[in-house]
Order: structure tokens, then C-alpha cells, then sequence
């Protein structure tokens, strides 16, 4: 998928993960210079999103809100489950999930 499609929202979840997969690692080797790493996320996602309209060149997109939150959900969780050792009721608690919703987001994105 190009960033100047739009994406499906009938898509399986794992068409819809390899999709958006896709489109950030395009989005991640144009907007993050070595010497930005340190920026607060706030504005790592402006600066990603801006360069991501400017591909867009006038093309539709549909979806956005899901497409950039599952792109921000999956790291989160991983991360997470890194700091908690893979203690997931640990990890459920550090982001105030039930510990059925994270199982259920973890399977979602292939971390489990």
C-alpha cells in the first residue's frame, strides 16, 4: 500500500496490520533523523503525520484514526510487556487495561 491510498476498512486485521506496517516504516525512514530521536512523542507523531499529508499530494485516506493508533498501540504494548518482564497482569495494570483486553490487543498484533 502507498501513502497515497486509502485503506480499506473492511481489510482482516492481519491485511490491515501488514498494510499499516508498510506505510510506517516509509513514514519512519523519512521522519526520524539520528538527531531527533531524543523529541518529545507529541511531536515525533506531528512531524509524522505532516510529512504523511505532503506524500499524500491531494489523494483521499480513509481510516486515519485507526491506521495511526494500531501503529502506536503495537509498540506501546511490546514495550511494555518488555518493562514488565512479560508479566502481562503487570502490564495490564501499567496501562489501565483488563488483563483480557491487553491478551486480546497482544494476539491482535502477533506479540503473543
Amino acid at each position: 500500500m502507498t501513502s497515497s491510498q486509502s485503506l480499506d476498512q473492511n481489510l482482516a486485521p492481519s491485511q490491515f496490520e501488514s498494510a499499516t506496517s508498510g506505510e510506517l516504516a516509509e513514514l519512519r525512514d523519512t521522519v526520524r533523523p539520528a538527531s531527533q530521536d531524543d523529541r518529545p512523542l507529541r511531536e515525533a507523531v506531528e512531524a509524522s503525520l505532516a510529512r504523511y499529508f505532503d506524500h499524500l499530494d491531494g489523494s483521499s485516506v480513509t481510516d486515519l484514526y485507526a491506521m495511526v493508533m494500531a501503529e502506536v498501540e503495537a509498540p506501546l504494548l511490546a514495550s511494555v510487556l518488555e518493562h514488565t518482564q512479560g508479566n502481562q497482569t503487570r502490564a495490564a495494570e501499567m496501562l489501565g487495561l483488563n488483563r483480557g483486553t491487553l491478551r486480546k490487543k497482544l494476539k491482535q498484533y502477533g506479540l503473543i
